[in-house]
């Protein structure tokens, strides 16, 4: 599954031909797809042994552009606005095919004669397609689901689209008639991955299929309604009731019945089914598709074993500051006690989800009213706060930041409201600064607005910058007089101590061949997060191999640079050129952010 973060690029994977579940039958619908996706292609040339870095770049973007309707639509091609991805596969087969030829002439190209720009360029754009062309080799297109939940959450997002013209509307129903189609793919390569044993980990999918009923509701109840419940001021009551009544045979003939369809199918073929076994190592050619992993979120060449034996550094020297923290608030009792105290006090919990949500908003504005002591370059694009969509928020994360392709909306920091005696306040300024500002919303807005980057970097994401960025950020609000209440800054500890338990446990299960159990109590055992935080947390990490390492690595090579420019400029140092510095160049790898902080260090001393 393509797990990214940016919504326009989140996750759209899938066959082609017939393929059965039980006594239901899906169809691949090609006449149109087939076409459609055939016309976008045209425009990609054949690399050349003469290539230029600019021609290979072109080359890519518009071979991403080509396989990606919704990117593309977004981006202003109204032809694709229509579109769902095909993802037969012969699709797959040539758009990796294509991937390859690129490649493989990038690595060709002779880049002596290029300048620093254009060696990070060729750098960021070798290593995104050799990871798309290893995934296409380790089979990841078999496994578009997750733990969190899967494709048929997040195609739903096309609901929430901005709904302005009458094309707008005929390009949603469109869409809404080419599910039944997209599902069938889907669900082909799901069959391909039970018969290969690529499946994620049966005890993570228990609950998933709540995923999937949560959309099997009435037509007027359902989240692919709403674009019909409200209309644009300037649409005729003939538009409005022509849009509506299509609008309710599509969800009713096509949406409704294909959910049901996969539910049965996941519910009676596929958990059933999954494998046993939690580890990536135990799944074909399991160990090289770990490492893999590894060196992929990391952006270095470590191995799993280097990873583990930092993150069990790291999680002895946190627990130090946490128990000095248990020392100062006075609690007499153990470290064990003093967990079980944080988890079930009820003076740490919200009574509502507009409570929690409030206090994350009042969070967010007092981050927003620290960034001009901290950057000298703030995004135009704002943010706002939601909570986790319901049908997926059991089985999700805490929160997330949700960013938008459009120069006309904002992002958005999602809250999880589920299970509110499972979200303790006290962990809340940690994650506000992580997923909001001065982390992601900052970091990923600001990417897309360095116009001067070629597209395949503006709209790209980079995990170990990222996500080190966000937990740096958690660390920035202390130096920025956040967490004042000492629980609060427990809080903080308790988030750091789990990024670094993720590089124990993700390196224990995939790797050392730890049991689930064993990651549970260790997460459990080291951390303030609740039971049911720790579960939905471990299931992702088995789930998804490898990108939980992507946070401590990041974070620790950031404060290594800042430390390093401290002392060598001395007072010459200036805490917002230090972070203009790290983010004015986008998303890149740790040893590219490595060397730009050097350039920056030497020019500061010129």
């Amino acid at each position: 599954m393509r797990k990214l973060i940016l919504p326009v690029l989140i996750l759209l994977s899938i066959t082609g031909c017939k393929t059965t579940t039980g006594s239901k039958a899906y169809y691949y619908l090609g006449d149109t797809t087939q076409k459609q996706t055939t016309d976008n292609k045209q425009n990609i040339k054949a690399p050349t042994h003469n290539a230029t870095l600019d021609s290979i770049i072109t080359n890519a973007w518009q071979l991403n552009l080509a396989y990606s309707p919704e990117l593309a639509a977004s981006l202003g091609n109204k032809r694709t606005a229509g579109q769902l991805p095909d993802l037969s596969p012969e699709s797959l087969s040539e758009q990796n095919k294509q991937t390859q030829q690129i490649l493989n002439t990038l690595k060709s190209l002779d880049k002596s004669k290029l300048s620093k720009d254009e060696i990070i360029n060729a750098k960021i754009l070798q290593d995104q397609l050799q990871n798309q062309v290893d995934m296409y080799a380790f089979k990841d297109h078999y496994l578009p689901i997750t733990a969190e939940s899967g494709f048929h959450a997040y195609i739903a997002s096309m609901a929430t689209s901005p709904f302005n013209t009458a094309d707008d509307y005929q390009h949603y129903l469109d869409k809404l008639a080419a599910l039944p189609a997209y599902f069938a793919q889907q669900t082909f390569w799901l069959k391909q991955g039970l018969a290969a044993g690529i499946t994620p980990a049966k005890v993570t999918l228990i609950g998933f299929e709540d995923s999937i009923s949560a959309f099997i509701v009435p037509v007027e109840q359902s989240g692919y309604f709403k674009p019909f419940t409200t209309f644009p001021s300037h649409f005729t009551e003939t538009q409005k009731n022509q849009f509506t009544q299509q609008g309710k045979i599509a969800i009713s003939e096509k949406v409704l019945p294909v959910y049901q369809d996969f539910y049965d199918f996941m519910t009676q073929e596929y958990i059933p089914n999954a494998r046993q076994q939690i580890a990536a190592s135990a799944l074909p050619d399991g160990p090289a598709f770990y490492q893999n992993r590894v060196e992929y979120y990391t952006t270095l060449p470590m191995t799993a074993e280097e990873v583990h034996q930092l993150g069990l550094t790291e999680v002895a020297r946190i627990k130090t500051e946490m128990e000095q923290v248990i020392t100062n608030v006075g609690y007499k009792g153990t470290f064990a006690e003093f967990l079980h105290f944080l988890r079930t006090d009820p003076q740490f919990y919200p009574k509502t989800a507009e409570e929690l949500l409030k206090e994350a908003a009042y969070i967010a504005k007092k981050a927003d009213a620290m960034l001009p002591k901290y950057f000298g370059k703030l995004p135009r694009t704002p943010y706002g706060i939601a909570p986790v969509p319901a049908e997926i928020a059991p089985k999700y994360t805490t929160g997330r930041y949700a960013g938008s392709d459009r120069d006309d909306q904002p992002g958005y920091y999602w809250v999880n409201t589920y299970a509110l005696d499972k979200r303790p306040l006290y962990e809340m300024e940690a994650l506000t600064l992580h997923e909001a500002v001065p982390g992601h919303h900052l970091q990923i807005s600001l990417n897309k607005e360095l116009t001067d980057l070629p597209n395949f970097r503006r709209y790209s994401y980079i995990s170990a910058f990222g996500e080190g960025w966000g937990l740096y950020s958690e660390y920035l609000g202390l130096e920025a007089g956040f967490y004042q209440d000492p629980y609060s800054n427990f809080g903080r500890l308790t988030y750091e101590m789990w990024r670094a338990a993720r590089l124990v446990v993700d390196t224990g299960m995939h790797a050392k061949g730890w049991s689930r159990q064993q990651a549970v109590d260790f997460m459990a055992g080291n951390t303030a997060l609740s039971m049911h935080n720790v579960n939905t947390e471990i299931d992702r990490y088995i789930s998804w191999p490898g990108q939980a390492l992507s946070y401590k690595i990041g974070e620790l090579t950031i404060k290594r640079l800042r430390a390093k420019a401290e002392n060598t400029l001395g007072e010459k140092f200036n805490i917002r050129e230090f972070h203009d510095a790290i983010l004015e160049n986008g998303s890149v790898p740790m040893p590219i952010l490595e060397q730009m902080i050097d350039a920056y260090i030497a020019q500061k001393l010129s």
